[in-house]
């Protein structure tokens, strides 16, 4: 949960047994890359991208997913729901629902109970949804690959689903936000002379998610700003990736994001708020990934 002097509209509580204690990071931020980033998104503004009509976006994306996911409406939540929120989870789109369809709904809302509501510590419950794939060490190596790609997407479906149905208590903790295996995301984007460190220890922890976010929410108090903190953090997370990802050789990205978009495009995409398909067809692949 965030904790800085003023706190956000819609705060909960201070106290709640499952909040999360900010971690004090092993690697500095520095203001100067926030600096630099937050510029870049006030360009960008300067270029016709309203920011408020992106907040705006994250605000329905946080009604969609509270909506469906709250404890009271859980119970009914129905394979076109998940699949509902799915659509707005880019990583996750393309490999997820045919493992959770195989399973049922029942299954399904039950695992998406206890991610959400259960008794475990947060990392247990979201590396135990991430399992929701099946993987067959039995079968070959491509097979095997595959389904370790479909968990790892998986792994950003739970932690889109924490964050977005409570967005102020839970930060975003998806693999673009940060990946200690591969020592890659965002928050990379912070640390002054990050390209010329072989290592950056972060790890994958819910506390240094939350450290990182009560530092960008400093930050953010710094520029006079509020309101909506929680989905600043995240603008603020996907300019940072964004201008990273558009730095790599156009052959090097992949279907997933897409060749040829603007920069602005990404952003949306990198947070799930691009545009959907023309006539509403789903970008949810029915077919498990290969």
């Amino acid at each position: 949960m965030l904790w800085f002097k003023k706190q956000p509209d819609s705060a909960v509580p201070a106290g709640e047994a499952d909040a999360i204690v900010p971690a004090a990071l092993p690697v500095a931020l520095d203001p100067g890359q926030f600096q630099q980033h937050f510029a870049q998104l006030g360009r960008q503004a300067e270029e016709g991208v309203e920011l408020e009509a992106l907040l705006a976006s994250l605000r329905m994306k946080s009604q969609l997913f509270s909506g469906l996911l709250n404890a009271q409406a859980l119970p009914s939540l129905s394979m076109d729901g998940i699949e509902a929120l799915l659509e707005t989870v880019f990583s996750a789109r393309r490999r997820v629902f045919p493992a959770l369809q195989a399973l049922g709904v029942e299954v399904t809302r039950g695992a998406i109970q206890e991610l959400l509501y259960g008794n475990m510590a947060l990392a247990e419950r979201l590396q135990k949804f991430s399992g929701i794939v099946p993987l067959d060490e039995t079968a070959d190596k491509e097979t095997r690959k595959q389904a370790a790609k479909n968990r790892r997407a998986a792994f950003d479906f739970g932690a889109e689903m924490l964050h977005f149905n409570n967005p102020v208590k839970y930060p975003l903790m998806t693999r673009w936000v940060w990946d200690q295996n591969t020592v890659s995301g965002a928050l990379r984007e912070f640390i002054r002379g990050n390209d010329s460190l072989p290592d950056v220890p972060l790890g994958n922890s819910p506390e240094m998610f939350e450290g990182a976010r009560a530092w960008l929410a400093e930050q953010i108090a710094g520029q006079g700003l509020y309101k909506d903190v929680p989905f600043w953090i995240d603008l603020i997370l996907a300019q940072a990736y964004s201008e990273y990802f558009r730095s790599m050789a156009e052959g090097m990205l992949s279907a997933d994001f897409g060749r040829g978009i603007t920069p602005q495009e990404q952003l949306k995409k990198f947070l799930g708020i691009d545009a959907e398909r023309k006539a509403g067809q789903s970008r949810v692949k029915r077919d498990m990934a290969r």
